[in-house]
């Protein structure tokens, strides 16, 4: 008999047709295989007994880094063919094939690099089908040689004769190369002037990183600004270059042994360290690490990564050699860029961009397509996981989890959302699949609009489509909204942001039924004209309705933007909510530094003018830190909450009152009231960790009843989509959900995508699908 197979998903660049190859050679089928349009197709031939095991064995023994969405068989006419090959891909639009993730160096290309007899010994650009380049690499699909950045290198015969081997575990690996044939590294200094060659390139750069010099590193999505992680001076130093004065940098380790000596590393942490995603790990930080204090100067956490590449596998071991057994062997990896600015990707890009940044730069001849900056996910331990919903907290969704799709509940046309203006992200529709961009950043400069324009025109080549429909924010000021505007491809829809967050819940659930939706950040843009924040929604996917339940407290912004950056002016603005006026304001702890800018303040005021009035739960919390001398202004977005949150007295169990307005509509959670008693507490004296404290307890005890409340009123639904960044705060993500429980309410917290803007593009997509059904 003859059985025509035709796979899709993730299938291409990760050792699929080879093992469809071994698999029919080991059962004695005759037929082929090939990369199309449709996915993998193949054919076999062969005893019944032997077709039947195929296609029984298929799904079961796929290779690590493949993922089937779906395996259509069909009966056909047998040919009498004999021998089995793999036949060359066939072109096409459209398709059905997912390109992989890039993926961490495997045990086995490790070995071969630290093996002297190995012809691959300390090669920096060392892969085989179960690891290696591939989204960063790819140009277009099918994923073959051509279609990629490694084009420009033919296969030496050496390499040629791995490639065309069935038994190779590099047998059709696209990007496969060596020393003789493949691409080159080389360091260079401001000017471009090459220092060194090959691997002795990485070892004098250790060198050079062990004497407190900063350099570029370019590596797989982009470049890597890099600093002896345990100098201080060389951090402060990476600090001022950048303009980055306080927000916490990365560091880069060369093993599970040396991350354990900077943070604690349970077993989901491991795991995570570990795996083929190799994401920047966010550990409880311990203290006498040896690491710079400057490292992470607001945060107790560190953000540790281990070697995702042969290149670092490299530097990092000749790093340790230089510094010696006396010293830390870790290395700041942070994004190479100036603040605003994308990742740089080329060669001549990173010498023009970052002359000023680093001392010298390592380089190589592989061009990078795909901007991808390194995701961050923080590990949360089996009960912490339980309690929180969700497996583990992920930050920023990049490098190794993109273009990786997440399952809608239903096919539908093509729909792209345009995403948010802080951590912009782009989501693709195509069928029953939702691909969200890797993490763009903010749309504030030029350079990073570039960047969401290649993103857009990537994402669309190398998925085939062509939109319907766009859906962008409410937010005219938004430039993504004002590119859907501008644009004249697609037509428009728009969606409010804090709507779009839960419909990304949900989209992330395959769930359809009405919810209750608790959005939590910044600000977004309500549909009555006002800045909203901290909103109970009742969200109907299937009806593609929603209704503001209720709502946080509202708060002034005197100044506006300046207020977001200026919290003390946030605070102020409560205690004249409060009735409490500025000659009353003695023990106010900004008063000392502002006393001219305070008046203006309380001027602006009592006029009211320049006052927008906000809900936002983000900005609650930056008028808490303010209140308690935490921060008066902040270098960073979020760097108040998170400051408020690091000193909690965690042995503190009394919550803040926090009651519930249910006589307006909509309902009110009288958050200004919180403000109230921690600013009190604070001006007694009470020390800043017992105050921290029962503010996060009082919200959370809040937040819970006015849900319930509202759950209630919407007919008795129980489940409550959760989202917005303010719950990447951990003592939210984790109490939270634990509160709604606690009242017979089911939270639905995000699994796959960050609770920040970055899932907002997800959310955006689903509900234009759902719009055009």
């Amino acid at each position: 008999m003859r059985s025509r197979q035709v796979v899709a998903g993730q299938v291409q660049g990760v050792g699929f047709r080879p093992f469809i190859y071994r698999l029919a050679r080991e059962l004695g089928l005759a037929g082929w295989v090939q990369n199309t349009p449709a996915g993998v197709v193949i054919e076999v031939e062969g005893p019944p007994e032997a077709v039947t095991a195929f296609a029984r064995r298929l799904p079961a023994e796929i290779p690590p880094l493949a993922h089937i969405l779906s395996h259509d068989l069909a009966a056909v006419a047998p040919t009498g063919e004999t021998g089995f090959q793999i036949i060359p891909s066939a072109p096409g639009l459209g398709h059905a094939v997912l390109i992989s993730p890039d993926t961490a160096l495997c045990p086995d290309c490790q070995a071969d690099m630290a093996d002297p007899a190995n012809r691959r010994y300390r090669y920096p650009f060392t892969n085989c089908t179960n690891c290696g380049p591939r989204y960063t690499i790819t140009r277009r699909v099918p994923y073959d040689r051509e279609t990629t950045s490694m084009a420009c290198f033919p296969l030496c015969p050496e390499c040629a004769a791995e490639y065309a081997d069935p038994a190779d575990r590099r047998f059709h690996a696209q990007p496969n190369a060596c020393v003789a044939c493949g691409p080159a590294l080389w360091l260079a200094g401001r000017d471009g002037t090459v220092l060194a060659r090959g691997e002795a390139a990485v070892t004098e750069l250790a060198r050079i990183l062990a004497q407190g010099k900063i350099a570029a590193v370019k590596g797989l999505g982009g470049f890597h600004l890099v600093c002896d992680a345990a100098d201080s001076a060389a951090v402060a130093e990476l600090r001022r270059r950048k303009h980055r004065p306080a927000k916490a940098l990365a560091v880069m380790v060369p093993d599970l042994e040396t991350a354990g000596r900077l943070g604690r590393v349970g077993g989901p942490a491991r795991e995570l360290l570990t795996k083929a995603q190799r994401p920047i790990c966010l550990l409880p930080a311990l203290p006498h690490s040896g690491l710079a204090p400057e490292i992470a100067p607001d945060v107790g956490e560190i953000g540790v990564m281990l070697p995702y590449t042969p290149l670092h596998q490299m530097l990092l071991a000749d790093y340790a050699a230089a510094v010696g057994p006396g010293r830390l062997p870790a290395l700041v990896m942070t994004s190479g860029n100036q603040g605003g600015d994308p990742i740089c990707l080329g060669n001549r890009e990173a010498l023009a961009r970052l002359a000023d940044l680093a001392d010298v730069f390592l380089l190589h001849n592989r061009d990078i397509l795909v901007r991808t900056d390194d995701s961050v996910v923080r590990p949360l331990e089996t009960a912490d996981a339980a309690t929180a919903g969700a497996p583990a907290m992920i930050l920023r969704r990049a490098r190794g989890y993109v273009p990786s799709p997440v399952a809608l509940a239903r096919s539908g046309p093509c729909v792209v959302g345009l995403g948010p203006m802080l951590k912009a992200t782009i989501c693709l529709t195509k069928g029953d699949q939702a691909f969200v961009s890797q993490h763009i950043g903010d749309l504030e400069g030029l350079g990073t609009m570039q960047f969401y324009q290649e993103t857009l025109d990537h994402l669309l080549r190398v998925l085939g489509v062509s939109p319907k429909l766009c859906v962008a924010d409410l937010h005219p000021d938004y430039p993504s909204t004002q590119y859907a505007l501008e644009q004249d491809r697609w037509p428009v829809a728009r969606l409010q942001h804090h709507v779009a967050h839960i419909h990304a819940v949900l989209a992330e659930h395959r769930l359809s039924e009405p919810v209750v939706g608790l959005a939590l950040d910044g600000v977004g843009l309500g549909d009555d004209g006002t800045l909203w924040g901290g909103e109970c929604l009742l969200v109907d996917p299937a009806g593609l309705t929603y209704r503001r339940l209720a709502h946080l407290a509202p708060l002034s912004l005197p100044g506006g933007d300046a207020a977001v950056r200026q919290p003390w002016r946030i605070a102020q603005a409560c205690h004249f909510a409060l009735g409490r006026r500025l000659e009353a304001g003695g023990a106010w702890p900004w008063l000392a530094a502002e006393a001219g800018a305070a008046g203006l303040v309380e001027q602006m005021l009592q006029k009211k003018l320049n006052c927008p009035a906000t809900t936002s739960c983000g900005r609650l919390f930056d008028a808490v830190a303010a209140a308690l001398g935490l921060c008066r202004r902040i270098d960073y977005e979020g760097q108040a909450a998170i400051r408020l949150e690091r000193i909690q007295d965690l042995s503190e169990t009394r919550p803040y009152a926090c009651p519930v307005i249910l006589d307006r509509d909509p309902a009110v959670l009288d958050t200004l009231a919180l403000f109230a008693q921690a600013a009190a507490d604070a001006e007694r004296g009470v020390p800043a960790g017992q105050v921290s404290r029962r503010f996060h307890l009082g919200l959370v005890h809040g937040l819970a009843k006015l849900t319930s409340a509202m759950a209630r009123t919407a007919g008795g639904i129980r489940r409550v989509a959760v989202s917005g960044g303010v719950m990447q705060n951990r003592t939210l993500a984790l109490l939270l959900p634990a509160a709604l429980r606690d009242r017979g309410l089911e939270p639905l917290m995000h699994l796959r995508l960050p609770a920040n803007d970055g899932c907002l593009s997800l959310g955006q997509a689903a509900y234009g699908c759902r719009l055009l059904l």
